[in-house]
C-alpha cells in the first residue's frame, strides 16, 4: 500500500518584532538552514533541484494514527526575546547632600548658668510634686478618721461625787458597758489580801486600780463576751449567769470558764472637777 505526502506552503503573518542585529523576526522559518551548491537556492548554477546534503527542517512527513493519515510540519527558527534590556537613564540630576545648619547663635556662652538654672528648676519641680503628695495623701487619711459625733463619744466623764460608796454605776463608752465600782475600805482590804499570783489570771489590784476606793471596768465577760451581774458570784463581785463565770471585788476571774480578768480601759482622774474621765 503506497502513500502520497504532500507540501504545504505558509503565509507568514507581518510581525514587528526584529532581532538585535535588526532582521525581522519570523519565528516559523529556519534561518540557519543552508542551502546546498546546486540547489534551487543557487543563483550561481542554472540546476534547480532540492537539497542533497540534509533535508530541509521545514520538511515533514507522514505517518498513520487512529484517525488516519497524519501530516507533520517542521519549521526550525531562532528564539527571540520579548523583552528588551533597558539602560539606566544617567541624565538625571545627581542632589548633594544636605547642609548642617548652624547652631552656635544659639548656644549659650556659659553652660555652668544654664547647669544651675537646669538644677533649680528640676529641684523646685520635686519640691511642688512631694508638697502636692503628702496633701493628697492627708485629704485622703482625714476622710477616712472618725466623725465628729464619733469623737465626741470617744471620751466620756463622770461625776464621781453622784456615786455612793458601796454602790455601782454603768455606763455606756463606744458601745459598751463600762462598770465604775466605789469600793469600801473592807472591800480594798478583802482583794489585796488574796493570793493572786495563784489566780488563772494573775494580777494585782494595785495594778488594776490608780485609786484604791474607785474601780473602773468594762463590763464585758471575757468568755463569750456577756454581762455580767454585779454584788454576785462567790466572791462577792461580778457572776456572769450565761456561762458560769465568777469575779471578785477587784474584777479578777476566779471561777468558770472566763480565762482573763475583765478589762481596764483607759482613764484619768479629774480632781478638780471630781470627775473620771474614760477614754
Amino acid at each position: 500500500m503506497a502513500f502520497n505526502a504532500s507540501k504545504k506552503a505558509f503565509t507568514l503573518a507581518p510581525t514587528l518584532r526584529s532581532l538585535p542585529n535588526g532582521v525581522p523576526a519570523a519565528p516559523l522559518l529556519n534561518l540557519n538552514a543552508k542551502a546546498a551548491p546546486g540547489g534551487h537556492h543557487d543563483h550561481h548554477s542554472g540546476v534547480l533541484g532540492p537539497r542533497a546534503d540534509t533535508a530541509p527542517r521545514w520538511a515533514g512527513g507522514v505517518s498513520t494514527g487512529p484517525s488516519g493519515l497524519v501530516s507533520k510540519t517542521i519549521v526550525g527558527s531562532p528564539r527571540v526575546s520579548l523583552f528588551q534590556q533597558r539602560t539606566m537613564h544617567t541624565s538625571a540630576v545627581a542632589k548633594e547632600a544636605p547642609q548642617v545648619p548652624d547652631y552656635t547663635p544659639y548656644r549659650a556662652s556659659n553652660t555652668s548658668t544654664n547647669r544651675a538654672f537646669s538644677y533649680f528648676m528640676v529641684g523646685s519641680l520635686g519640691v511642688l510634686s512631694a508638697s502636692f503628695a503628702k496633701s493628697t495623701v492627708s485629704e485622703f487619711l482625714v476622710t477616712m478618721a472618725a466623725s465628729a459625733d464619733v469623737l465626741a463619744l470617744a471620751k466620756v466623764e463622770v461625776e464621781l461625787a453622784s456615786i455612793p460608796e458601796g454602790k455601782n454605776v454603768v455606763i455606756k463608752w463606744r458601745g459598751k458597758p463600762v462598770f465604775i465600782r466605789h469600793r469600801t475600805q473592807s472591800e480594798i482590804e478583802e482583794a489585796r489580801k488574796e493570793n493572786w499570783k495563784t489566780f488563772r489570771d494573775p494580777q494585782s489590784d494595785e495594778d488594776r486600780t490608780k485609786k484604791p476606793e474607785w474601780l473602773i471596768m468594762l463590763g464585758v465577760c471575757t468568755h463569750l463576751g456577756c454581762v455580767p451581774i454585779g454584788e454576785a458570784g462567790d466572791f462577792g463581785g461580778w457572776f456572769c449567769p450565761c456561762h458560769g463565770s465568777h469575779y471578785d471585788i477587784s474584777g479578777r476571774t476566779r471561777k468558770g470558764p472566763a480565762p482573763l480578768n475583765l478589762e481596764v480601759p483607759e482613764y484619768s482622774f479629774n480632781d478638780a472637777d471630781g470627775k473620771v474621765v474614760i477614754g
